[in-house]
């Protein structure tokens, strides 16, 4: 959530950004609604004022008749503009909800098409197996019965493909600990106000992402991401404890509303799977180096594993509302010969602090909010079609990592 005074002072940066993103927004609106509450605010401040210094007059002796008229008139105004004043600050919040954060200087401008690659890494191969085909072929996954229990897009890992996700979230788990991350379980639902919070709004209804519990203010999350972000809701932090690392595993839950016509083929796609996410609380002249760090943390994981990738800086048409700016990395999928994405990171700045409530209290007592960033450590569905379609061969064997191999009784194949 952006701040109104930011809006004001920066209304035209606010509607380009806001323009490059695709979102359909009146910030102006936004600016007279505040107007007619600062005006309405005058009102109900001043009434305020004189209810207390006629109840302060009636203490300890005889009421005066005028007073007490005065006060029930007063009394009776004062609920009306109370009421008007809270509509509009609704009013404000609810258009505030909808305004997406501005982008960076360096953000690309344009659709997805328009991302720009900043790095590659790795030796793109030329052959590969097809991770689907391969697993149900050993029996290693069950889509059908995964779909007479649950629907379609879900699925049963057995055997030695459920170990090596447990070993790819183990080596994950090492990498990220190196890196001074404290590791985090955390709830697999989260409330409303939380949601609306991490900005997960989509541009058109149908792009909902999110499962919601009927009868219940909660909604299954779709990535640790959520939750994290409310951990430190309504608190204040510390200047010196800052920057915060945490590292959250959890089942993430998408319908995958908004895909149509992506990659979406077995595992790659599906409506639950497994992530280990990262994600920091830090400073504000802290966040631009964090991200260029949880990116090279990114890299770094998938670099042990000998995945070739690139990264691209991703256009402010492919952007969520929350990330001021995103990397991707894609890595080389030798089946469909091209870069297909397995991991983001995104700087959000203060967008997602503010509607939680994330402040830091500086060693000079000043209070502001803090800055929030995210990155992904490990998707695991995903991380098996990577790995299966690098790693398997046409003989049926499949060739472990080194990096992994401790995780599975240091076996070299599977």
């Amino acid at each position: 959530m952006l701040d109104v005074k930011f809006i004001r002072e920066n209304l035209a940066l606010v509607e380009k950004s806001a323009r490059e993103k695709g979102y359909k927004v009146q910030p102006k609106e936004v600016l007279e609604l505040d107007d007619e509450r600062k005006k309405v605010l005058v009102v109900v401040e001043s009434a305020r004022q004189r209810r207390n210094e006629i109840a302060a007059k009636m203490k300890g002796g005889k009421p005066d008749a005028a007073l007490i008229e005065e006060g029930k008139q007063i009394k009776a105004e004062l609920a009306d503009d109370e009421a008007k004043l809270s509509e509009l600050e609704n009013k404000i919040t609810e258009l505030l909800k909808q305004i997406p954060n501005v982008i960076f200087d360096d953000v690309p401008l344009g659709g997805e098409e328009c991302s720009v690659e900043v790095k590659k890494w790795g030796e793109n191969h030329t052959t590969g197996v097809d991770h689907l085909d391969y697993a149900t072929s050993r029996d290693w996954v069950d889509f059908e019965r995964g779909a007479k229990v649950a629907g379609a897009k879900f699925y049963y890992l057995k055997g030695d493909l459920a170990l090596l996700e447990n070993a790819l979230l183990q080596y994950g788990l090492s990498k990220v600990l190196e890196h001074g991350f404290t590791f985090m379980t955390v709830p697999d639902m989260v409330s409303s106000r939380v949601l609306e919070g991490c900005g997960f709004n989509p541009r058109t209804s149908d792009q909902s992402d999110e499962y919601y519990i009927e009868g219940e203010d909660l909604a299954m999350i779709a990535t640790a991401e959520m939750p994290l972000t409310g951990y430190h809701m309504d608190e204040i932090i510390d200047e010196d404890k800052l920057p915060l690392f945490y590292a959250g595993y959890s089942a993430c839950f998408r319908k995958e509303a908004g895909t149509y016509g992506k990659y979406t083929r077995g595992l790659f796609r599906v409506h639950q799977f497994n992530k280990l996410e990262m994600y920091v609380f830090c400073l504000p002249e802290q966040s631009k180096e964090i991200h260029e760090k949880i990116l090279a943390i990114e890299e770094d994981i998938w670099q042990g594993l000998g995945v070739p990738y690139h990264v691209i800086n991703i256009a402010a048409g492919d952007l969520g509302a929350p990330a001021a700016k995103k990397y991707d990395m894609e890595y080389w999928s030798p089946v469909n010969q091209k870069y297909q994405e397995i991991t983001s990171c995104s700087n959000c700045t203060d967008f997602q602090a503010r509607a939680c409530n994330v402040r830091v209290r500086r060693k000079d007592g000043t209070v502001e909010f803090v800055h929030t960033l995210n990155g992904t450590a490990i998707p695991l569905a995903r991380a098996l079609v990577v790995m299966l379609e690098n790693f398997a061969t046409p003989d049926g064997k499949f060739k472990v990592p080194e990096v992994l191999r401790p995780y599975l009784n240091n076996k070299e194949e599977l």
